[in-house]
């Protein structure tokens, strides 16, 4: 089911890592750009990096409610293209609803995510349909869990375990490499505003070679925050996927509701 395929696809952006391993101190220089490899961790590098990196993480989105307007163009190398809105809302930490609209402006989906199910009610066919959340960590065999799906949708850097390995400094940027116990991070931001721009997750098990790059532009301010309104998403292993999200009409911190009655005449799936 496709709207399965696009819940999933904030999912497969997790790939799995093995464990770090000891890299010495190198500092390398090529005209402007300074690559700074961490180690040990009570060098002043290090201290420097992780200041930044608490910095990062001091201007993630913290907020009570969200919602916004939705224009999702998904391609993949099988010529499928899809091409459709959406609307979202958001009560942090509690629920995600998404009412999906299909062609002639007509609701195809509605769908109610909390930290521990998926009900997704198919309009179309009449239809309900209820998964356990962890149905998505079974799916990908990765720890995927609510908060990722709400730091994603919001766009929050996910997976930024503080274990810097990296640190580079490009003038008007900044990248960093994390590791941890999963994954293998690399993240770039503007180093006036410390936005996030890029996001590179690998999987450096050779048995499964899955690569996800996500960027971020377009950033306008949204009540108290700066909100990335384009977001591109590249997803390869055997396939590759390209999915751009526009964010239009966003919201924070709104009194809203969730509407989710499930008419009588519908059937389980």
């Amino acid at each position: 089911m496709r709207i399965f395929l696009l819940i999933f696809l904030a999912s497969t952006v997790a790939m799995s890592c093995r464990s770090t391993r000891k890299i010495t101190t190198v500092i390398a220089k090529k005209d402007s750009v300074v690559v700074v490899v961490i180690n040990p961790a009570d060098s002043d590098s290090a201290k420097t990096v992780r200041a930044t990196l608490s910095k990062i993480n001091a201007k993630q989105i913290n907020f009570n409610t969200f919602s916004s307007k939705l224009k999702i163009d998904y391609n993949d190398n099988k010529d499928t293209r899809l091409d459709f809105n959406a609307f979202i809302r958001m009560r942090k930490d509690s629920a995600i609803w998404v009412s999906i609209i299909a062609a002639l402006n007509i609701e195809a989906f509605r769908v109610i995510i909390t930290p521990d199910s998926i009900t997704i009610m198919n309009k179309l066919e009449r239809t309900i349909q209820i998964k356990p959340l962890s149905f998505l960590q079974e799916l990908t065999k990765v720890p995927f869990d609510f908060k990722t799906l709400q730091d994603l949708i919001i766009g929050n850097p996910v997976y930024l375990d503080k274990n810097i390995i990296s640190y580079t400094d490009q003038g008007d940027r900044i990248s960093m490499s994390t590791i941890g116990d999963a994954f293998k991070h690399f993240i770039t931001v503007s180093k006036a505003d410390l936005n996030l721009l890029f996001s590179k997750l690998d999987d450096i098990d050779a048995t499964r070679s899955r690569t996800a790059n996500l960027s971020y532009s377009e950033y306008a301010a949204a009540g108290n925050w700066m909100f990335a309104g384009v977001r591109k998403i590249s997803l390869s292993e055997k396939t590759k996927i390209d999915v751009q999200l526009e964010f239009k009409q966003v919201e924070f911190d709104k009194p809203m509701s969730f509407p989710f009655a499930i008419p009588k005449n519908y059937r389980n799936k």
